[in-house]
């Protein structure tokens, strides 16, 4: 049956949602708020369009609304379409009732895992994809990474998805009912699109509705207890596998442990691969690998075919990527650390490598009314120097020393990121961390742009004479 579809928001998963829609034989609205969106070019010809504005009568007068997740759902004409009863959904909505209808047609069932996180989702997102592939399942990876949710249906014979979802996704999905699902880790962000950490909170939550597997990180013990709570309402037949990277509890299902020879990754008693024979490091690095593999587990994956796939995968582009070893100092671009909970990680990931004191930090740009305070004790610790850029250093500097005044000398605003790499380069540190808590909109187009510059402004570092 058809029905009066209004599509907001023209980015990647807009365009996949519209195209979806059409091809269902669905009356198709396309509002945006830009005038000329990039991808007005590719849109089918049988959708209305509306660009410049987020009309409130197209709104008001579809069945559903498929929202973006750019797009803030507080905005008043949405908030009023809302108030009218008209329900809003996100494109990962209509993946979702599309997979089961398919798999219903076909007498079959395609699991769903489903990963969440303020930081590292991506990551282990790509690593559970890359698991299955090396098992030889044909799996779809998307959602908020890279392929919009609705293209992974055209995979011939998917028998596995990979979905990660953010929190802006998961607000706008109902019934997920995902074989396995996580939320990796949690800390203020995108707190100007939710109304304090609750709500942030609650809307990650939604992703254990009516789960079998929950996998629960007990580093933070506050976030299991909120996440063992909310299975018990939403998923009342669910198991649960735990991780723990503490090195101090041997009781989670997988953990870290030193057995005289080494760190390791263990699973119950059994040892499993030594970290260094991993490609990435840092213990928040070994964390996300403990959560792969138990995600992997949920989902029948081989534990073999994905031990050999941690021993190769190398990480993303971006997040705690390392670079380059240069006269003695190694560099590591974290341009993805937008927030300061994934800032936090890849300080004290290799802070435990290179020790104390160890790190030249470069930090800043748009601090999203983040309390950088919360960085304190961490730079205390681990960083030798921290290299202030962009918009906000100023308060980043105010919030550091809130938390710690002792941290005054190791302060420097040095303004750019090009003046940043010099004068890390020339410090003591053993490594030079670029992950700048901050969005990067007032320097950069995007944190890949930011990124990209830093590895230009590495390899472009000269090297001591020999």
């Amino acid at each position: 049956m058809s029905k009066k579809y209004a599509v907001v928001g023209l980015g990647s998963s807009g365009l996949s949602a519209v195209n979806f829609l059409v091809n269902h034989g669905h009356q198709v609205s396309i509002i945006d708020g830009n005038p000329s969106p990039a991808l007005a070019d590719r849109l089918p010809t049988a959708v209305h369009c509306h660009f410049g504005s987020l009309d409130s009568e197209l709104l008001s007068s579809a069945d559903q609304i498929v929202i973006s997740p750019g797009i803030d759902p507080r905005t008043p004409s949405i908030a009023a379409a809302k108030a009218q009863g008209i329900p809003v959904i996100s494109d990962v909505q209509l993946f979702i009732d599309a997979l089961k209808a398919q798999d219903l047609a076909k007498a079959t069932s395609t699991p769903i895992i489903a990963i969440t996180g303020s930081n590292a989702k991506s990551t282990v997102t790509t690593l559970v994809g890359e698991m299955a592939k090396r098992a030889g399942v044909i799996v779809g990876v998307g959602g908020n990474i890279g392929t919009p949710a609705l293209e992974l249906l055209n995979i011939q014979n998917m028998a596995l998805v990979v979905l990660e979802l953010s929190s802006f996704q998961l607000e706008h999905i109902s019934n997920l009912s995902a074989q396995a699902a996580t939320i990796l880790n949690i800390s203020a962000d995108h707190l100007d699109r939710h109304d304090g950490m609750a709500d942030y909170l609650a809307q990650k939550l939604r992703i254990f509705d009516q789960c079998q597997t929950a996998i629960i990180c007990q580093d933070d013990t506050d976030l299991a207890k909120q996440c063992i709570s909310t299975l018990e309402n939403s998923a009342p037949n669910h198991t649960i596998i735990t991780t723990d990277s503490s090195l101090k509890n041997q009781a989670a299902d997988f953990y870290l442990f030193d057995d005289g020879d080494g760190m390791a990754l263990y699973h119950q008693d059994h040892k499993l691969l030594p970290i260094d024979q991993l490609k990435i490091k840092g213990k928040h690095n070994l964390l996300n690998a403990l959560s792969a593999l138990a995600l992997g587990m949920a989902a029948n994956l081989p534990m073999n075919a994905m031990l050999e796939t941690l021993k190769t995968f190398k990480g993303l582009p971006h997040r705690c990527e390392y670079i380059d070893d240069i006269d003695g100092k190694a560099y590591f671009n974290d341009s993805k650390g937008t927030n300061i909970g994934s800032t936090m990680a890849a300080i004290d990931g290799l802070g435990t490598v290179y020790g104390a004191s160890s790190l030249a930090l470069i930090l800043g740009g748009l601090g999203k009314g983040q309390d950088f305070s919360e960085l304190s004790a961490y730079v205390a610790q681990w960083v030798d120097g921290v290299y202030l850029i962009g918009q906000d250093a100023p308060v980043i500097e105010q919030d550091l020393l809130k938390g710690d005044a002792h941290l005054a000398t190791k302060i420097h605003h040095v303004g750019t990121l090009d003046r940043a790499v010099l004068a890390a380069s020339q410090s003591a540190a053993k490594a030079v961390l670029l992950s700048p808590a901050c969005a990067s909109m007032d320097q950069f187009k995007n944190y890949n742009e930011r990124g990209d510059k830093f590895v230009e402004m590495v390899h472009a570092l000269p090297h001591a004479s020999i």
